[in-house]
């Protein structure tokens, strides 16, 4: 099957818009004005969802056979990040000492300084990881900050390859079931649940309307109506609560609420639009970015958490907007050469365990 480079493209640029997210999320707590940061949600990883959706098929074995590749490759990288933290800490307090290391760790602000610094490994917490429970990588923060999407993206494409097989004339009852639980949880939020339900009611309806325009394309004739809704509806937010409501944005993102939704809306409406329509004729950055995305996940997670050590020094002598594009680039080359390096560790990892199931196989 010819590879749909527009898909490739699109998740290339969800994916910088990831890195910008983390950029001004995280280290720009310290300089980057709070209406930036709002803005910067507009291209969220409700992407990643609705492009999982346009690529998804009925094929059960397949799905999960994919899953389980995602699973181990995840599971690589985790244990390397845990050895990494655990290296480092014993290096920093054999080295410069205690004092020193919670210093080191104070950059990234007074709480996600650890309680204690050990030189003995948490082995718990590489079990946590391997079992999608994040508790925080110290050295790395962002890293475990964003593995949300993770868990959620293991939970619905499950539910969703299940609903296209044995369901595939009940996909639009199940999309409006995951659209009414999101709205009675969003009416009613006393009802709205802990945990993950929320999170997959949403992300699961974007998955299931994703996968009913594959192949198909948004009539011209439509589309500006569509935007012209949603510029309404932004109109009427702003002149009955003005900015402040705005202001609140990240707040409506964990767990999702209507805000948020509304938010993510444009940049879905966009990548719907664009499907069918742009062409992608030859790979290049973006499409590069886009089929190796998983890497280049696992990479913002740490590049967004050294950008710290760079932002914390310059925050004093540089205006905002010139301080976010320096450190925007260089967190994007950051994780271009991690994503490198993760890519190469990855296939190791898959070598290794090929050797130890043939020596460990009957014969």
């Amino acid at each position: 099957m010819k590879r749909d480079l527009y898909i490739d493209f699109a998740k290339g640029f969800a994916t910088l818009a990831i890195i910008f997210i983390h950029t001004v999320f995280w280290s720009g707590q310290y300089y980057v004005p709070t209406e930036v940061r709002v803005l910067s949600l507009l291209i969220d990883v409700p992407l990643f969802y609705a492009l999982s959706g346009l690529t998804s098929g009925a094929n059960i074995e397949k799905t999960l056979y994919r899953l389980l590749k995602l699973q181990i490759t995840y599971m690589i990288f985790v244990t390397f990040l845990f050895f990494l933290d655990y290296l480092f800490k014993v290096f920093g307090l054999n080295v410069f000492g205690l004092d020193w290391m919670k210093d080191f760790y104070s950059t990234f602000g007074s709480k996600y300084v650890p309680q204690s610094i050990s030189d003995v490994p948490q082995w718990q917490n590489l079990g946590n990881w391997y079992l999608h429970q994040y508790t925080n990588a110290d050295t790395f923060p962002v890293v475990m900050g964003s593995f949300w999407y993770l868990k959620v993206y293991f939970i619905l494409t499950v539910l969703g390859v299940l609903i296209l097989r044995f369901f595939p004339k009940h996909i639009n009852w199940f999309i409006g079931i995951c659209l009414g639980l999101t709205l009675i949880f969003n009416v009613f939020p006393h009802y709205y649940p802990s945990g993950q339900v929320g999170y997959v009611a949403l992300y699961l309806g974007i998955f299931l309307i994703a996968h009913q325009f594959k192949g198909k394309k948004i009539p011209s004739k439509v589309f500006p109506f569509l935007y012209g809704i949603l510029l309404l509806i932004l109109a009427f937010l702003f002149w009955n609560y003005g900015e402040e409501l705005f202001l609140k944005m990240n707040k409506a993102k964990f767990p999702p609420k209507l805000l948020y939704v509304f938010w993510a809306s444009f940049s879905l409406l966009t990548l719907f639009v664009l499907y069918n329509r742009l062409k992608i004729e030859k790979n290049n950055f973006l499409t590069y970015i886009g089929q190796n995305a998983i890497f280049f996940y696992f990479a913002q997670g740490m590049s967004s958490s050294l950008i710290y050590f760079l932002v914390v020094p310059l925050k004093e002598y540089l205006p905002w907007w010139i301080l976010v594009a320096v450190i925007f680039g260089v967190n994007i080359l950051l994780a271009v050469v991690i994503a490198k390096g993760l890519k190469k560790l990855d296939t190791v990892g898959w070598r290794i365990l090929e050797f130890l199931r043939k020596k460990t196989a009957s014969v």
